[in-house]
């Protein structure tokens, strides 16, 4: 296969969509009576729909985010225009487990977006979400046979309501954490359910492949992931998503949260590759018990705008936490990203890696907080935020902040902002390459940390997504 034909069938893979064909669909708008429909038409027991109507209070209640210092433009998003709920037109509530049984013009989007191939190549399982809903989930039998539980979030509400009802926005995301936290918990809807029993490894990728598909113009896309390692486990999560562009702006606020007990180990990919109408607005968080361990490995591309600070709570002695993100802005972007990080405990250490690009006058941003707590005594935090520009239009910015309430801690910062050099071009030239390939390779190995933690299936997919957007292919 030329390369030619291998970008524009990855490019076509981001570009299509289909006629939207639902179900049920809520009215936009943001009121009690949408609330009720939508947890009327889950079946959700009543406990739910009151955790739904007490964040909506809180939603309202709460203001707009408006005084950051450079936060993103969000005047042009109205979430009261938006539809919040679109259950696709699938006979089986909570998906189905035969990818055969799908309806063909859903499994049509999948097929075009590798979702079976990476299901059979690299995965323990995988799931799939269009519109509110999942439609597709399954689980290989070896780790269900370990206890391994692994299903959409709605399923999870009605066979493992104690446990739900226990961490779902209760200990690490509560809905008083922002206004589109509060957002999400009044209008939820699909995303995965993880829990991996004691002592068990999951040494393949785990749910490792739920992509958010959002297909339908001016919709708002709601999933909630939620992740328990119990103590000495071990799971690697990858979350992929996407939207095509249309006219009219479209919402992501999504809710992750992971809680790692002790021993424990979670890495949580994610791969994101909204359209330019997308404004993707989330909360992720993770609470780490002793000696456990937290990795956060993000590439954002896409979107009008994200704002997107994975966090990470070190509660108990010895608990570790690492992020390496990526973000990529483009002409009419601004990518605000960061991470935070809350070392409560002694002997805690926290490891910050941030890699940014920007062209065409593009914004990057890297908003961060590491705050080491009194009697955090021999922690460690180290940053290092790395900016990559390909013009004089494009702006990258860097705004660290750091609490340190603990004399006897190690605390490292560093920051690089630059252009791509013209003579590191001028020098890959005289090795036989042209412009567009030296450039490339120049940012190829700028990324290379964050491709290098990723499974080799999604790594060359990430950086087939980098040169296509900086060739402005994808829209």
């Amino acid at each position: 296969m030329s390369q030619d034909l291998r970008e524009t069938d990855t490019e076509a893979r981001f570009e299509f969509k289909k006629e939207e064909n639902s179900a049920f669909e809520a009215e936009a708008g943001l009121t009690e009576e949408t609330i009720r429909v939508i947890s009327e038409d889950k079946d959700e027991p009543e406990w739910m729909l009151e955790r739904r109507l007490r964040a909506l209070e809180q939603y309202h209640a709460m203001p707009m985010p408006t005084d950051w210092p450079g936060q993103p433009d969000l005047s042009d998003l109205n979430p009261e225009e938006i539809v919040p709920y679109i259950r696709p037109d699938i006979d089986t509530r909570g998906g189905v487990d035969d990818w055969e049984d799908l309806p063909e013009d859903i499994k049509d989007t999948f097929d075009k977006l590798g979702i079976p191939e990476a299901e059979k190549n690299a995965l323990s399982g995988v799931g799939a979400q269009y519109e509110s809903e999942i439609v597709y989930q399954n689980m290989k039998e070896q780790w269900e046979e370990k206890g391994v539980i692994f299903c959409d979030m709605d399923k999870a509400v009605q066979e493992y309501p104690e446990l739900v009802k226990e961490y779902f926005m209760t200990k690490c995301v509560p809905p008083s954490d922002n206004k589109f936290a509060a957002l999400h918990g009044a209008i939820w809807s699909g995303g995965s359910f993880v829990y991996i029993p004691e002592d068990t490894t999951v040494n393949m990728p785990v749910q490792a492949y739920l992509y958010f598909r959002m297909n339908s113009e001016g919709m708002g896309q709601f999933e909630h992931t939620l992740i328990i390692a119990e103590e000495n486990s071990e799971v690697h999560y990858i979350e992929g998503c996407s939207a095509p562009k249309y006219g009219t702006h479209n919402l992501h606020s999504g809710g992750v949260e992971v809680f790692v007990k002790e021993g424990a180990h979670v890495q949580y990919s994610t791969v994101q590759n909204w359209s330019k109408n997308t404004f993707n607005l989330n909360t992720k968080r993770a609470i780490v018990e002793k000696d456990g361990r937290m990795e956060w490995v993000s590439g954002s591309m896409g979107s009008k705008v994200t704002m997107l600070y994975p966090s990470t709570i070190l509660k108990g002695r010895g608990a570790s936490d690492n992020h390496i993100t990526i973000a990529f802005a483009g002409e009419g972007q601004d990518i605000d990203t960061g991470a935070k990080v809350y070392h409560n405990a002694p002997n805690t250490h926290s490891t910050i890696e941030s890699k940014s690009i920007s062209k065409d006058g593009g914004r990057t941003n890297y908003r961060g907080l590491v705050r080491i707590a009194d009697g955090a005594e021999h922690s460690s935090t180290a940053v290092e935020c790395d900016a990559l520009m390909f013009d004089n239009d494009s702006t990258s910015d860097t705004m660290p902040y750091m609490e340190i309430e603990e004399s006897k801690v190690d605390v490292a910062h560093e920051a690089t902002v630059g252009k791509i050099g013209d003579e590191d071009v001028f020098y890959l030239q005289s090795r036989g390459l042209d412009d567009d390939d030296a450039k490339q390779m120049i940012v190829s190995g700028f990324i290379e940390p964050i491709t290098e933690e990723l499974p080799i299936e999604y790594a060359v997919e990430l950086n087939r997504l980098i040169e296509l957007e900086m060739e402005g292919s994808l829209g």
